[in-house]
């Protein structure tokens, strides 16, 4: 399989070397160039004879000397070269499968590929995957690579996932890590399925895989009101959240005495749900699984106090602002208002938790609160001079919710400012004090 280049960069060493837009990739240095893992390992090389065919189907060879590493500068069709892997499974915990309809077309699109893990952090379940890709993974040492384990029992995750190669595909993480591959791993906890004793094995056998095994992050199952017709899932409760801390904990210990690393963690869900307070800014170490919601909490409280207790913001003017933000994160959010109107009197700060009606009230996070439900609970709500929103309530364009109501419609409905903020607490204090 070969790619056509779609662009050259200006000055780039494919320029200089009078590689065409429209030219067709067909190796580097004797390598087929299938897809974007072959492109960026064979190119890295200081000496390169790349064979192209042109538009007029003639194939040429074309020698670029470069510095090691320096990258071509071409671009392609889609920014794997190949087309995306969809997924083969049918999780019964599939938050995709929970989607109402009439949605987006890219929301029902289940992600399942190895390189959009190594691309984006994306997490790959690596039954797409054969052993020859798993030998190609660790030949390029494509590391690290995100995978969603969900169990180590075999029979058990050919259960949950729906997927006969389920459990034969538990043998690629064994390859990855003895072939020096760095994994960071997820287990969704399904109550009566991977909890309890099944979760002391999943954990105790990738505890065996050694200090590659880099994280491991199990969160709770998110359930949407739209299960028609799906697996039987019950949320967990207040006391199999307090088991699940317990039991990781003690495997943290574990692997801090084995590896010099905690390893393992239960996500801040499972800390609200059981009422504990969350563990010290110490305790996450490199908080290598913030994506999956783990040390987030304590990671935002840690950097706002700091960023409060710089010297170098004054604010001269009167200003009231409103946050909106999901259930989880309220608690958090109003204790940072009242921190803020202490030492700035004149900053009005509003949190307005948005209860989330279109998923359902089982959904917490403000990553999936929608647009509709924005503006339904602030019609009436006196916002002030701004309003602020997690930027992760927008797709990644900065332009939608999930919904498809766009940040502009809210803008203009609520008449109001509305400004995205990542979740930088340095960031969130200067949008609360508007420098």
């Amino acid at each position: 399989m070969a790619v056509r280049i779609t662009s050259v960069e200006p000055g780039s060493p494919a320029r200089r070397a009078r590689i065409h837009k429209g030219d067709t990739l067909i190796s580097i240095n004797g390598n087929a160039i299938t897809d974007v893992l072959d492109y960026r390992f064979y190119m890295t090389d200081e000496h390169l004879e790349i064979l192209l065919c042109d538009e007029e189907r003639k194939v040429r060879t074309v020698v670029v000397d470069k510095d090691e590493y320096d990258d071509l500068g071409l671009e392609f069709e889609t920014y794997l070269m190949d087309r995306q892997m969809g997924c083969k499974n049918k999780c019964i915990f599939c938050f995709v499968d929970q989607t109402p309809p009439g949605m987006r077309k890219s929301l029902y699109f289940k992600d399942d590929d190895t390189r959009m893990s190594f691309l984006f952090g994306n997490y790959t379940t690596l039954t797409n995957l054969k052993e020859d890709d798993i030998r190609r993974i660790i030949k390029m040492h494509v590391s690290p690579i995100n995978i969603s384990v969900h169990t180590m029992n075999p029979q058990l995750r050919v259960e949950m996932m729906k997927n006969p190669f389920a459990g034969e595909a538990l043998k690629f993480v064994k390859m990855l890590t003895e072939g020096g591959i760095k994994v960071n791993t997820q287990i969704v906890l399904c109550p009566g399925y991977n909890d309890g004793q099944e979760l002391e094995y999943s954990i105790s056998e990738l505890a065996k895989l050694g200090p590659n095994v880099q994280s491991i992050a199990v969160v709770p199952v998110g359930l949407t009101k739209h299960r028609e017709g799906l697996a039987p899932i019950r949320t967990v409760s207040p006391k199999e959240a307090e088991q699940v801390i317990e039991t990781l904990e003690k495997w943290g210990d574990y692997f801090v005495k084995e590896y010099g690393a905690r390893t393992v963690y239960a996500s801040d869900e499972f800390y609200i749900l059981a009422g504990k307070p969350f563990p010290e800014y110490d305790f996450y170490e490199d908080f290598a699984q913030l994506e999956n919601g783990v040390g987030m909490m304590t990671l935002m409280q840690h950097d706002f106090a700091l960023a409060l207790s710089e010297e170098n913001r004054t604010v001269s003017a009167p200003r009231k602002v409103t946050i909106a933000t999901g259930e989880l994160a309220f608690p958090m959010m109003h204790d940072f208002a009242q921190r803020v109107g202490e030492k700035f009197p004149q900053v009005q700060v509003q949190i307005k938790k948005i209860i989330n009606d279109f998923f359902g009230h089982t959904i917490t996070v403000a990553g999936l609160v929608t647009g509709q439900d924005l503006l339904k609970q602030l019609e009436y709500v006196e916002i002030g001079d701004e309003l602020l929103i997690p930027a992760n309530m927008l797709r990644h364009e900065q332009d939608k919710f999930l919904d498809d109501v766009t940040l502009e419609e809210v803008r203009e409905k609520l008449g109001v400012e509305v400004t995205p903020v990542e979740n930088d607490a340095f960031e969130l204090l200067d949008r609360m004090l508007g420098l």
